[in-house]
C-alpha cells in the first residue's frame, strides 16, 4: 500500500480496547489518528485540530455521543466535519436519531475492519469532493462577477471618454472650417481630448491586467528590490504628481519580501494614484514597510478625509467617490487579486478627517 496520508481521523470512545483496535488498523492504512476519551475533550480537539472525519461512540459517560454530535453540528466552525457513529446498539431508533443530528453513517460493534475502512474512505472521498465543488463554485462566482465588471466597465466607463473625444473633435473640426484655430480655448480642448484618450487607455490596460492575473502562470517569485520598484512607479506617475503637486515621503530603507515585481509595481501605482486623487490639497503620501508576523506589510498613508467604515473597496467595480473625482472601479480589485495570488492580504485603515492607510502584505524572505 502507498505510504501517503489519507486524512486525519478523531476516534472518540471511552473504552481503551476499542480505541486500540481502531487506532492500529487505521494507522496501518495511512490515516493520521487522534483520540479523545469523552465528549468534552472531543469537542475541544475538533475545534483546534479540524479532523477530516470523527468516529464517535454513542454510549459515553458525561456528554454522550448524541449530545457531542449536536454541539459540533451547531458550531459554524465544525458543522461541516462528517461524523460516523459507533455503537453496539442495534436499535433502529438510535440510528435514526444519529442521522437526524447530522451523522453521515453508522458502524456497529464489534468492528469489521473492511467495513470500517470502506465507510471511512467513502466519507473522506465524499467530503473532499464536496470541498472541491464548493471551491470551484466560489471560483466560478468570482469569475462571473469579474465578467460583469468587464461588461459594465466597457459599457459605462469607456463610453464617457469616447463621447468626450467625439464631442471635442467635432468642435475642433467646426473651428478649423471657420478658421478660428489656433487659440487658447482650442488648445485647452485638445488637452481634454488627450486626457480622455489617456483615460480610455488606462481602463483598457486595467481590464487586460485583471484578466491576466488569474490566468498567468509563468510568474517568477523572488526577493523584491522595493527601492527600484518605487523608482519606476514615481517615474510613471510623474505627470500626475506634478499636476496634483504631491509630496511623496519615502522611507530610508525597505524590508525585503517575496513577490513578482511587475505586479507589485501595479499595486503601488493603484495605491499612490488613489492617494493623490483623494488625499489632501496638496496631497501628502507617506510610504513604508513593517514586520507583520511572518509577513512584510507595505503601506501608503495619505492626508485626505478618510473613508466611511465598512466600505467594500476591494471588490470588482466598487468605486471611490470624493468630490468630482471618481475611479473606474477596477484598480483595487486588481490589487486584491494580485495579493491573493502572492499569498498576502490587503486592507485599509481609515482615520476620519486624518487620511487613510492602504496596505498589502507579502511573505517574508
Amino acid at each position: 500500500m502507498d505510504n501517503y496520508n489519507q486524512g486525519t481521523l478523531l476516534i472518540v470512545d471511552d473504552i481503551q480496547a476499542n480505541v486500540s483496535v481502531l487506532y492500529e488498523f487505521l494507522t496501518t492504512n495511512n490515516f493520521k489518528v487522534l483520540v479523545a476519551q469523552d465528549g468534552k475533550r472531543a469537542i475541544q480537539k475538533v475545534k483546534y485540530a479540524k479532523p477530516d472525519l470523527v468516529l464517535l461512540d454513542v454510549m459515553m459517560p458525561g456528554i454522550d455521543g448524541f449530545e457531542t454530535c449536536r454541539i459540533l453540528k451547531e458550531d459554524e466552525n465544525t458543522k461541516e466535519i462528517p461524523i460516523i457513529f459507533m455503537t453496539a446498539l442495534a436499535d433502529t431508533v438510535d440510528k435514526v436519531k444519529g442521522f437526524q443530528l447530522g451523522a453521515v453513517d453508522y458502524i456497529t460493534k464489534p468492528f469489521q475492519h473492511e467495513e470500517v475502512l470502506a465507510r471511512v474512505t467513502a466519507q473522506i472521498n465524499f467530503s473532499n469532493l464536496k470541498k472541491q465543488l464548493e471551491a470551484r463554485t466560489c471560483e466560478l462566482e468570482k469569475r462571473n462577477m469579474e465578467l460583469d465588471a468587464f461588461a459594465r466597465t466597457v459599457a459605462h466607463d469607456l463610453k464617457n471618454p469616447l463621447n468626450a473625444i467625439i464631442g471635442y473633435s467635432e468642435m475642433l473640426t467646426e473651428e478649423c472650417v471657420v478658421g478660428i484655430l489656433p487659440d487658447t480655448e482650442s488648445i485647452e480642448t485638445l488637452h481634454m481630448v488627450k486626457q480622455s484618450g489617456h483615460k480610455m487607455v488606462s481602463i483598457i490596460e486595467s481590464l487586460l491586467l485583471l484578466a491576466g492575473v488569474s490566468k498567468q502562470t509563468n510568474i517568477k517569485i523572488q526577493p523584491l528590490n522595493m527601492s527600484d520598484i518605487i523608482e519606476q512607479v514615481i517615474q510613471r506617475l510623474a505627470y500626475m504628481s506634478k499636476e496634483f503637486q504631491a509630496d511623496i515621503v519615502l522611507p530610508d530603507s525597505w524590508l525585503v519580501a517575496q513577490g513578482y515585481a511587475p505586479w507589485i509595481e501595479e499595486i503601488w501605482v493603484n495605491y499612490m494614484t488613489n492617494a493623490m486623487k483623494y488625499g489632501g490639497k496638496p496631497p501628502r503620501l507617506e510610504l513604508g514597510s513593517e514586520q507583520d508576523d511572518n509577513m512584510i506589510r507595505f503601506w501608503v498613508l495619505d492626508n485626505g478625509d478618510g473613508i466611511s467604515e465598512g466600505a467594500e473597496l476591494f471588490t470588482p467595480f466598487t468605486r471611490l467617490h470624493t468630490g468630482n473625482l471618481e475611479g473606474h472601479g477596477l484598480g483595487l480589485s486588481i490589487v486584491q487579486q494580485i495579493v491573493d495570488r502572492l499569498g498576502g492580504e490587503v486592507g485599509v485603515e481609515t482615520y476620519q478627517n486624518e487620511g487613510c492607510k492602504f496596505y498589502f502584505t507579502l511573505p517574508n524572505v
